[in-house]
């Protein structure tokens, strides 16, 4: 792990913690963000904690803040919308900036961009309507996962075993309007890699009992299990962290994040998603792998910030 940049609290300014927000993952960012704060205050840095609600330059307003810490899960903090706002204001942020932001956020675009770069990632069909289902059927077979391409937290997701279920998943995911599409089911291992600073953290091998590694089994279930060691082989896992680091770069992550990979039957890795503006909750697997690299939860914070200090190289 790397020295820390930052020495004294004070050399970050007043911090505003942004957390809420108006998307489906409201309530796991304001979970997150508390803990955040917490942690910040801990610190002895000057942290305020701002739920934005709204517009975040009307909840901005009169905090006098230096920098932020995003923690806004999902689309509005988690989109390059957010960055954007921040970036015209003249603020420096946690994370990623505008492009990769948007472009991380819709996991179909990032999909293309990994595909582009000869990376591994699960064949998928863009559900528009039903007219589509037979023709997915026939690309992709069963089962098949449906996901919304520009929601987070497996929020909308569902596991399709025939035609009658892929319509009903395909209705489901439509609710969150966005883009739909079904991804061919992987049959292996679950793998997440959490980056920090251009470094990868510890793989993390995840397993529940659930159909998938759904919201309840994120955030409420005690029967997801948490490797850590992952189980690989050394070179294994160093392999897995440089496909990580490798995936975030192609589509332009800064600061902090978490790939998402299985390693199938057939031993190939397989790129799900990244995520830009992962969870911070007693939940969450950054806190887990970093702990397991020896970086305590204050510590973790505190490194998280100080990626702000430097700024976004494509913020503008």
């Amino acid at each position: 792990m790397k020295p820390l940049k930052v020495k004294k609290p004070e050399e970050f300014g007043r911090v505003a913690v942004l957390m809420g927000g108006s998307a489906a993952e409201r309530e796991i960012s304001l979970n997150s963000g508390n803990a955040v704060y917490q942690a910040l205050l801990r610190k002895g840095v000057d942290a305020v904690a701002v739920d934005v609600t709204g517009s975040p330059i009307a909840a901005l307003s009169g905090v006098n803040a230096n920098r932020v810490f995003n923690i806004i899960h999902g689309r509005g903090g988690e989109d390059g919308v957010l960055q954007a706002v921040l970036s015209v204001l003249g603020l420096p942020y946690t994370g990623s900036g505008v492009m990769a932001s948007a472009l991380s956020m819709d996991k179909l675009r990032t999909k293309l961009c990994w595909q582009g770069m000869g990376l591994a990632t699960p064949k998928w069909f863009v559900l528009k309507g039903e007219q589509d289902i037979d023709d997915c059927i026939a690309k992709l077979g069963f089962p098949v996962i449906v996901k919304p391409a520009q929601e987070g937290s497996s929020i909308g997701m569902s596991k399709a075993h025939d035609r009658a279920e892929l319509l009903a998943a395909t209705q489901l995911a439509r609710q969150y309007r966005c883009d739909v599409y079904a991804e061919q089911w992987v049959q292996g291992k679950e793998y997440t890699v959490g980056i920090l600073d251009g470094e990868a953290l510890p793989v993390i091998r995840l397993e529940t009992p659930n159909t998938f590694y759904d919201f309840d089994a994120k955030y409420r279930a005690n029967t997801t299990q948490y490797h850590c060691p992952c189980g690989l082989s050394a070179e294994r896992e160093r392999a897995l962290q440089a496909l990580a680091l490798l995936a975030c770069n192609g589509v332009g992550v800064k600061g902090w994040a978490r790939v998402d990979v299985f390693i199938d039957d057939n031993d190939q890795s397989q790129l799900i998603e990244v995520n830009t503006v992962p969870g911070m909750t007693d939940h969450s697997l950054v806190p887990m792998a970093a702990k397991a690299a020896g970086v305590d939860f204050d510590e973790l914070v505190w490194r998280i910030l100080e990626t702000s200090v430097a700024g976004q190289g494509d913020a503008a």
